[in-house]
């Protein structure tokens, strides 16, 4: 992950954080606080040990012997020796629309999953591109930092529904300092801006982190060109065959798989243009590069 990223990551990890103690402090003090944190180690500890079975899961993805896809799992074994990362577990989604996505906590326990459409959209340069970039989320580690992530994100949401009850049934905080009109007012600002905020920063987050893996894998591979030409055909594609995929997995796959929706400030993704213009400089400004499957 590129240092001013990384930067940016660790910044607004610490503030998602910060944004959830706060809530709980607002809803119920110091034990609304502890209560919240105590939430929040929870739920990190089950997502960081079963967050990829369950992505995988909701995603419909079915594990492949190398008998069963000896093409693709010789391509990504091979993309894996160029990373120097263990080989992961193979998955494929039965779905036309083209797609694919990485989890797992650590690079000894990683998979990758692809859709039966993207592998009939991209050629094996492009697939070899868009594989490329899978590795590199897990190379960086990037699959656990977007399960950290959501988990907090998630418990933000969790603690909002739970003032909003609060709020029903007079309950939360008493004391004199957030009594009267103004606690009223704030708290419904909290309960309306925090998950707000708590998404932006989870889509900050993401944008970052497919930037970097953009480049990563485009070293990984020696061909920025590659993922490039497999971005632009899987954004067309993807406009006339979108996912039905669920909005938890959605930041995962390596183009936004949801039709219509939200745009700009509420994309889980970079601007494809956007990307497959770094990379078209990236390719322009390096050489050696041009290696093909």
């Amino acid at each position: 992950m590129g240092i001013s990223n990384a930067l940016k990551t660790v910044f607004l990890l610490t503030l998602l954080t910060g944004l959830f103690l706060f809530m709980g402090e607002a809803i119920g003090g110091q034990g609304g606080m502890l209560f919240a944190f105590v939430l929040a180690m929870g739920m990190n500890f089950v997502s960081y040990w079963f967050s990829d079975k369950i992505a995988l899961q909701m995603a419909g993805a079915k594990e492949v012997s190398y008998e069963e896809a000896p093409d693709l799992h010789r391509l990504v074994e091979q993309l894996a020796t160029y990373a120097r990362l263990p080989k992961p577990r193979v998955y494929v989604i039965d779905n036309p629309s083209p797609n694919a996505f990485a989890t797992g906590r650590d690079p000894k326990h990683a998979a990758v999953a692809v859709t039966t459409g993207i592998l009939r959209t991209l050629n094996t340069n492009e697939l070899a591109g868009v594989l490329s970039h899978e590795l590199a989320h897990v190379k960086n580690r990037d699959t656990l930092i977007a399960t950290v992530v959501a988990a907090v994100a998630g418990a933000i949401m969790m603690l909002s529904r739970m003032a909003q009850w609060a709020m029903i049934f007079g309950g939360g905080r008493s004391d004199d300092e957030g009594e009267g009109a103004g606690s009223l007012v704030g708290s419904l600002l909290m309960i309306i801006l925090a998950p707000i905020a708590a998404t932006l920063i989870q889509l900050a987050i993401s944008r970052a982190r497919e930037y970097d893996a953009d480049a990563t894998g485009a070293r990984v591979l020696g061909d920025p060109n590659a993922l490039a030409d497999a971005l632009e055909k899987l954004d067309a594609r993807v406009r006339v065959v979108p996912m039905e995929a669920n909005q938890v997995t959605a930041h995962l796959f390596i183009v936004n798989p949801l039709s219509g929706g939200l745009s700009g400030l509420f994309s889980t993704h970079p601007p494809i243009q956007e990307r497959v213009a770094r990379l078209r400089r990236m390719a322009m400004q390096s050489t050696g590069y041009g290696v093909t499957f």
